[in-house]
């Protein structure tokens, strides 16, 4: 299953969290575009602004061969019944297109929701075992939908290896994705994301990376955990990140140098790299993607 799944999503996507946040005829058309640009899926977060399932039923209509993966479907904001039905219909509805990527998400953001966020280790073994323990009686796709976690540590990786399709990391590095491949072993699919700029000035490439990404990701213990775990401490935490974080985190520069970090994250064993183009004016960043495509997919 896992490597049917590698192949339908390709070797290289997109991770948007922007599209949640503009009218529904604007994301339609980003999602097209990015389907016609040979992107093989189009992944997108779950926050405020934006309900996992609402909108890949949305991606899922404006387009007809891309994978939609949720990166990722909060656990906490709908019970384990109803992410089970809400995957088999879209799956069913749109021929396997869609991929559901689960995660627990961060204590700020889950206790603001009136939730209280505990072991979320435990909390995602507990929402599997309610997954696959819940009667589905509508139809079923062939495949069935696959699903993955959001897995940054040795523990929430090792449940992704033996409960699910694999992992999907969020603000991570090589480095990290050669962890991860060494805990998930050969099967799992391996689906990291990765921030991308195409700006060559490294003040202007690192100023804007901290504004639109790492000073927000920062503040939140679980990417500030893993980062300890990769030999980073609270010297490049401060101010939006040090040099040296920021440049591990982001990709920038020309297309060639993006081209090299999706590279390497290929070597280290990611079967899939989700882009994530960081725009200057919190667009969507789509111009970058298509100076990327001849570079990353031959188009």
């Amino acid at each position: 299953m896992q490597q049917a799944l590698a192949s339908r999503i390709g070797r290289v996507g997109v991770w948007h969290g922007g599209l949640g946040m503009v009218p529904a005829a604007v994301m339609r058309q980003a999602a097209a575009e990015i389907e016609e640009l040979g992107y093989g899926a189009l992944w997108f977060g779950e926050a405020q602004a934006t309900e996992a399932v609402s909108q890949a039923g949305l991606l899922l209509a404006a387009t007809e061969r891309i994978t939609v993966a949720t990166g990722i479907a909060n656990i906490w904001v709908r019970d384990a019944s109803a992410m089970t039905a809400a995957a088999h219909t879209l799956a069913e509805a749109y021929d396997s297109r869609f991929l559901l990527g689960l995660g627990a998400s961060h204590a700020p953001l889950v206790n603001q929701r009136g939730h209280t966020y505990t072991k979320p280790l435990a909390a995602m073994r507990e929402y599997l075992d309610a997954m696959d323990g819940t009667p589905y009686d509508g139809p079923v796709a062939d495949p069935p939908p696959a699903r993955v976690l959001a897995a940054l540590g040795p523990k929430m990786l090792e449940l992704a290896r033996d409960r699910t399709a694999g992992a999907h990391p969020y603000f991570v590095t090589p480095d990290h994705t050669a962890r991860a491949r060494e805990i998930l072993g050969a099967g799992p699919l391996l689906a990291p994301e990765q921030a991308v700029l195409l700006e060559s000035d490294p003040a202007t490439a690192r100023a804007l990376a901290r504004e639109h990404h790492t000073r927000f990701y920062l503040q939140l213990p679980n990417y500030t955990g893993n980062l300890r775990r990769l030999g980073f401490g609270d010297e490049d935490f401060a101010h939006g990140g040090s040099d040296r974080l920021v440049d591990a985190i982001v990709a920038w520069g020309d297309a060639d140098a993006v081209r090299r970090r999706v590279q390497e994250h290929h070597d280290a064993g990611a079967d899939h790299v989700a882009l994530q183009p960081l725009a200057a004016d919190r667009g969507l960043g789509l111009d970058q993607l298509r100076e990327l495509a001849p570079v990353l997919l031959g188009t």
